[in-house]
């Protein structure tokens, strides 16, 4: 069964990592998301937003709903857990005398 499962992950893993092959060079400067997004961001996010810092004006107004689902799923994960996690009191049985 530890077979399997090694097998299983080594085949994703490859899976994965082969589907990085079309990414463009880390750094690279001409890639899609620094030739057009990066440079719209930063020349027009204060302005936009009227938050100071370019990192919060992403996060919080550009990309807000995504940063609020995020924050829903690993909620909802974490009450998940402990759900299963969590230990149940016994009842003690009642005496009908």
């Amino acid at each position: 069964m530890k077979a399997l499962a090694l097998l299983t992950a080594l085949a994703t893993g490859a899976i994965l990592l082969y589907g990085t092959m079309d990414f463009p060079a880390f750094g690279d400067p001409q890639s899609p998301a620094a030739t057009h997004l990066s440079a719209y961001f930063i020349e027009e996010a204060v302005r936009e937003t009227h938050v100071p810092n370019l990192v919060t004006a992403v996060l919080g107004d550009y990309r807000g709903y995504d940063t609020m689902f995020e924050t829903v799923v690993i909620y909802c994960a974490g009450l998940a857990v402990v759900s299963v996690l969590r230990k149940k009191k016994s009842r003690a049985p009642e005496n009908k005398s």
